[in-house]
């Protein structure tokens, strides 16, 4: 199998075993990579209903087909399992060097099951695979962990891990490699309740290319063709920097616990604003975009804070859903989250939703541990993401995230959650961008913008001009046509890299051709049919778990209460057909009106063994 390394690692933590496996052929034909890897094996190694943090539950570390490989921003990789958060499909991704890594060291990706009696960490070299003792890094933050892996391998180790929130079982935690996060779902929570605490790959770069020359020749185009686009400039100097300016400007930035799609005095967070505190600058694996900037706060409360960011849906989460401003707290934030491996998106929600609920009186000092949840109020925000992420007084209500921490609360505070499914939503209005809110609404995962739910359509890229996002007819086939990415899940491409130039378009099914030698990936037409199996068997496993029409939600707040902008479009906007459009969403999909892959639809994609797991859904 050219490409593929053709093996898997199987680790076994209860038994303590660690076996290579071979890739069948035709599940890389059928599935490519990343998350089709992912959602294939937990679809038929996992029994319907089983405990996320229970033994049986599995999660798989997947890279990119492309990974490795002397392509631009092809290196990433997706953690996959069953979510502590939402109870559904998990999938969250990352970049960095570690997708890479996997590749040299011989790996389609790595499976782990069971739960260890102890906590251990996995180190994989040239010389094999093993399990070793982790008693010494538990309750270590990631940044120790990574430094105490590398001083003990070797400059050239490439490591995963676990911080101490995980390991506290708080419900949204990440996997971190180097300060690059699979952040989203509770992955991290996961290997936190199978106590592995690290993965550590130290592995000599070798690939096994089908056409080699021709690869390289696909790779050099595609540099030149990004590296004259405006985009790759731009991410080249600011990163993500600039979101606070576009999407304010847009009135899409959401603002405390999306009520608002504007932020008084947002300038202060613009990119020119961030690059006064900038001191470095990194980038993926192979990667000359080099789009992460490295910050320092050099002055005022929060000296000394250090953050390989923050990128803009982490900013958002300090500024946008407590109503503030202030820079160096979001690079605090950020530092506190990295280190105790949380994902930032739903801490900073999660947070937003007390300080709306402080706000209303349904909660009060006398609950929050003498902290003022008042809007502006950024100190109080770093201490409950300190608070969250060990579990202390009332962070430890809010690290359950917010559907469940609004049950323990009561008082009506369901309310006010701003999730889909669960997952606390990102840093876009979808009042003001219909197709990427019917997206949360119907994800797979819940309220996430990196799984097919974004809609660049609606800035106008890609595609030939913009389409009207404040219209709610018409985006059915939209939402569709994104979920059914093949290119950013399997690839896996950078959603950076894929606006730059056009050379996804055009190179990416060549490059997939090159690296495995399999006719069939160099048709646009059939990589769109594997991205659709995926999604339809995302959808069964949810569905096998009980979730359907009812679930493919928004919280009411965005269906019947007004938006509110400063200076910019989208005053009084809401969600006002959501039923509407899941009709046609259904229908076009090939699903049944309660949202069910139907009988037709799963044997026309070759997942007709799934057919019998669906059928008490079907009647």
């Amino acid at each position: 199998m050219k490409g593929y390394t053709g093996k898997f690692l199987r680790v076994n933590l209860s038994a303590g075993t660690v076996i290579n496996e071979p890739l069948p052929e035709e599940v890389a034909r059928n599935f490519i990579a990343g998350r089709g890897f992912g959602v294939k094996y937990l679809y038929d190694e996992l029994a319907p209903n089983i405990d996320p943090l229970g033994e049986e539950n599995k999660i798989l570390l997947v890279p990119g087909v492309l990974a490795g490989t002397p392509a631009q921003s092809v290196s990433r990789w997706v953690a996959c399992t069953k979510s502590p958060l939402t109870g559904c499909i998990a999938r969250s991704c990352s970049g960095g060097d570690f997708g890479a890594w996997m590749k040299f060291a011989g790996y389609d990706f790595i499976l782990i099951e069971g739960i260890s009696d102890k906590p251990v960490y996995l180190y994989i070299s040239p010389e094999g695979a093993q399990l070793k003792d982790a008693a010494g890094l538990w309750g270590k933050d990631t940044a120790y962990t990574q430094d105490w892996l590398v001083n003990e391998y070797g400059r050239d180790v490439r490591t995963a891990c676990i911080g101490p929130a995980a390991e506290k079982l708080v419900k949204f935690c990440a996997v971190v490699s180097g300060r690059r996060t699979a952040s989203r779902c509770g992955v991290g929570t996961v290997l936190g309740t199978k106590r592995l605490k690290a993965i550590a790959i130290k592995a000599r770069r070798s690939l096994n290319l089908y056409d080699p020359e021709g690869f390289n020749k696909l790779a050099k185009e595609q540099i030149k063709i990004m590296r004259a686009s405006k985009d790759y400039a731009y991410n080249k100097e600011y990163g993500t920097t600039e979101g606070a300016i576009t999407r304010n400007d847009l009135g899409v930035y959401p603002v405390k616990n999306f009520r608002y799609g504007q932020l008084e005095g947002y300038q202060k967070l613009g990119p020119e604003e961030y690059r006064k505190m900038r001191v470095g600058e990194f980038g993926c694996y192979n990667c000359s975009m080099r789009c992460g900037k490295i910050h320092v706060v050099t002055e005022g409360p929060y000296k000394g804070a250090k953050s390989e960011g923050p990128e803009y849906e982490s900013y958002w989460a300090f500024t946008g859903p407590i109503n503030n401003t202030n820079i160096e707290s979001t690079v605090a934030a950020d530092q506190i989250c990295d280190d105790l491996g949380m994902d930032t998106i739903s801490t900073g929600n999660t947070i937003g939703f007390a300080y709306e609920l402080y706000e209303k009186g349904i909660i009060t000092r006398a609950d929050t541990d003498g902290l003022e949840l008042t809007y502006g109020n950024h100190a109080a925000m770093v201490e409950l993401v300190k608070k969250i992420g060990n579990r202390e007084g009332f962070g430890d209500i809010l690290a359950e995230g917010t559907v469940r921490a609004a049950k323990r609360i009561g008082k009506g505070a369901e309310a006010y959650t701003m999730q889909s499914k669960g997952l606390e939503f990102p840093a876009y209005e979808p009042r003001g961008l219909k197709a990427t809110g019917f997206g949360y609404a119907t994800s797979t995962i819940g309220g996430s913008h990196g799984n097919g739910s974004l809609a660049f359509q609606e800035w106008g890229t890609p595609g030939s001009g913009a389409i009207d996002r404040f219209a709610e007819d018409g985006k059915a086939q939209i939402v569709i046509g994104n979920q059914n990415g093949a290119g950013l899940e399997v690839g896996i491409v950078c959603a950076f890299a894929f606006s730059c130039g056009n050379w996804f378009q055009t190179l990416f099914p060549k490059m997939l051709h090159a690296v495995t030698g399999i006719e069939e990936f160099a048709d646009w037409a059939y990589l769109g049919r594997v991205g659709e199996r995926v999604w339809n068997l995302d959808r069964a496993f949810n569905a096998r778990d009980g979730f359907d029409r009812r679930h493919d939600t928004l919280p009411q707040r965005l269906q019947t209460e007004p938006l509110h902008v400063i200076d910019a479009e989208g005053e009084g906007q809401m969600v006002r057909n959501l039923d509407g459009f899941l009709d046609e969403y259904y229908k076009l999909r090939g699903w049944t009106a309660n949202g069910i892959p139907s009988r037709e639809k799963l044997e026309e994609l070759g997942l007709g063994y799934v057919v019998r797991d669906m059928e008490s859904f079907l009647k």
